[in-house]
């Protein structure tokens, strides 16, 4: 961090120190926190950040790291075509989910804030425990409000960890609503699915 006694940055060392801050950092970095804490003290236009930012990722296209966009900030993260070569390397296993567990989580994705009565009711099964466990252990979904009606029921909504899991920016980015039915509920979305065998 730059105090206000600090001599100004150079103009060609805000990329590098951009990239290292965004590459160093163990979250997502957003350009707000570049310039309050990174660059505090210098007079360095939001604008030119945004410029920085744009290179970089244009630096790292087609590569095997990656500049990405997500809800919360920047980061720098391995190429998802990528994914199964590295987690064969290490000795990893891809989350595998079932054809449920995505349904459920589509359903959330678009018809946030929901019950879980309301799921059931068009998934047309039960929502089992384990279902809702495992997607809140995830962190991909939490409870957002409770909904005022007898009982008072949990409402649940998507997670940053959700969007940034699967590399989106905003729910914006979700394809346009289909109806939902057994066969189309998982389809067209834009993150892989691994099923279970």
């Amino acid at each position: 961090m730059m105090d206000s006694e600090s001599e100004a940055l150079p103009e060609n060392q805000l990329k590098p120190l951009v990239e290292a801050a965004i590459f160093s950092a163990g979250k997502p970095v957003s350009i707000k926190f570049i310039k309050e804490n990174l660059l505090q003290g210098q007079n360095i236009k939001t604008q030119s950040i945004v410029s920085v930012i744009a290179e970089l990722t244009q630096d790292y296209h087609n590569r095997g790291v990656e500049l990405v966009k997500l809800s919360n900030g920047y980061r720098f993260q391995t190429n998802s075509s990528l994914s199964e070569q590295l987690a064969s390397m290490y000795n990893e296993k891809i989350h595998k989910t079932s054809p449920a567990l995505m349904e459920t989580l589509a359903i959330i994705a678009y018809k946030q804030p929901i019950t879980r009565s309301e799921i059931e009711v068009i998934r047309g099964v039960a929502v089992s425990s384990h279902i809702v466990k495992t997607l809140t252990e995830r962190q991909w979904i939490k409870v957002v409000g409770h909904k005022e009606v007898p009982g008072r029921p949990a409402m649940l909504g998507t997670t940053h960890e959700f969007l940034n899991y699967f590399s989106l920016d905003s729910l914006k980015q979700l394809p346009e609503i289909m109806p939902i039915t057994e066969s189309t509920a998982t389809a067209d979305l834009p993150f892989k699915i691994e099923t279970e065998a």
